[in-house]
């Protein structure tokens, strides 16, 4: 009896702080969401309030009327979308290789994957600029996708590696018993059920390179070309001041398609799992 209720109270505490990480994590975007429907007057309030006392959407037309939101949207879009892709075609292959044959070269891609996350934007923007330059890069969306490849190659190399490791070597010989091929057997048995891991590599490159700032902001120079999160530092005033509410709903928005992209691959990644140990 007492080893019950102690279950039961382990139980009850585990809710309880699963619940309270849930709201520490929930109140920064609840609170934007709050601020970007808020009219001036109560944003300058010294007594502010969850629920906006009188919503407006003026905040939303100010926002678009003083920047480019949607173009910068876009750019951020494309160069998210084209270094998720590329990162994962190249990490796949880079991956299985590395699980299914150990060796050398395996502990040196290893070793250049955790080297290469210890080094600080910081260190590496001035060479990384100098070669760009060379390479009539600067100012190019497609500079920017090939930085956004480099930087989360590494770790989208190591996620993919450990996925791969955790499909059994025994199902490919089964295949290759069966009579197919290298090819086939990596198409028909390995791939699907890979699919989890490199829909949520795919995802973890795209929310990276969509929330990049620091390298968008050296790389780019004409607004035309800017991103997201640029284009957002440009509702900061020339003495820090923020226009809060615009702010607050243009971030507000620029958060969406992460979220909107995340609920349907979460679901693909569901399927994908199920799927997977229905094969196997």
């Amino acid at each position: 009896m007492s080893t019950l209720r102690t279950s039961r109270s382990a139980r009850v505490g585990q809710y309880l702080a699963l619940l309270a990480y849930l709201v520490f994590l929930a109140f920064p975007f609840l609170w934007l969401i709050s601020t970007a429907f808020k009219p001036s007057p109560e944003l300058g309030s010294l007594h502010p309030t969850w629920i906006p006392r009188d919503p407006t959407l003026a905040n939303f037309r100010h926002a678009f009327d003083e920047q480019p939101l949607l173009q910068a949207a876009g750019n951020s879009l494309l160069a998210a979308l084209s270094a998720a892709l590329i990162a994962v075609l190249i990490a796949t292959p880079m991956a299985y290789v590395m699980a299914r044959h150990r060796g050398r070269l395996s502990t040196a891609a290893t070793g250049w994957v955790v080297i290469s996350q210890a080094f600080p934007f910081v260190l590496v923007i001035i060479p990384l600029f100098l070669v760009l330059k060379n390479l009539h890069l600067i100012n190019s969306l497609f500079g920017l996708v090939m930085v956004y490849v480099v930087w989360s190659l590494p770790f989208a190399l190591w996620m993919l590696v450990g996925y791969v490791r955790a499909v059994p070597a025994e199902l490919e010989e089964a295949a290759a018993v069966d009579g197919a091929g290298r090819l086939r057997t990596l198409v028909s048995v390995t791939a699907p059920l890979l699919a989890p891991g490199i829909v949520a590599t795919a995802l973890f490159a795209f929310i990276t390179a969509w929330n990049e700032f620091f390298f968008a902001l050296v790389l780019l120079k004409t607004p035309e070309k800017q991103t997201l999160p640029v284009v957002l530092t440009h509702f900061l005033g020339a003495e820090g001041v923020a226009d809060l509410g615009p702010l607050a709903a243009a971030a507000f928005l620029a958060t969406i398609p992460s979220l909107v992209i995340f609920a349907i691959i979460q679901k693909r990644i569901t399927g994908g799992m199920l799927a997977g140990a229905v094969k196997s």
